[in-house]
């Protein structure tokens, strides 16, 4: 495997570092709802980090399974991680309204239209590949990495 040149570019610093930014300006001490904004963005993120461990672990698996192991398991908590916040997504209080959604209504997720249907769209799109890289054992199983030697 290459090692990290100097002209490839590394950008997960910089998105962490804009996360903590983000977090430092914009999340006031106290009690504070977070808005359906902030949780489809946060939503937007975990899919994207979800996407860049399954390219990892993909690659990494066949060379060094006891690595991938902990980077597929990883790519699944993510996943779980995308899962809560989409469902908190729909559990906040609407945009104009602020109406709070039943806790029917959350469970049976329906969509609520443009634009709120776009963090649907996506939560399938990756719910999708979770239920092709993982199995319902790994979903369910309090640790999802197994541990090679």
């Amino acid at each position: 495997m290459p090692a990290t040149t100097a002209t490839t570019q590394d950008f997960v610093p910089y998105a962490t570092a804009a996360i903590d930014f983000h977090r430092a300006l914009n999340i006031p001490a106290g009690p504070l709802v977070a808005s359906r904004a902030e949780l489809d963005s946060l939503h937007e993120h975990l899919v994207s980090l979800h996407g860049l461990l399954d390219a990892h672990a993909q690659r990494t698996y066949p060379l060094l399974p006891g690595e991938g192991d902990h980077l597929k398991a990883a790519r699944t908590r993510l996943g779980q991680a995308a899962d809560h916040l989409h469902t908190a997504y729909h559990c906040s209080p609407r945009p104009g309204t602020g109406e709070v959604p039943s806790p029917d209504a959350c469970r049976a997720r329906l969509p609520e239209g443009a634009p709120e249907l776009t963090i649907c769209r996506r939560h399938q799109e990756t719910a999708q590949l979770v239920r092709r890289r993982t199995t319902p054992a790994d979903l369910h199983s309090p640790f999802t990495g197994l541990v090679r030697r």
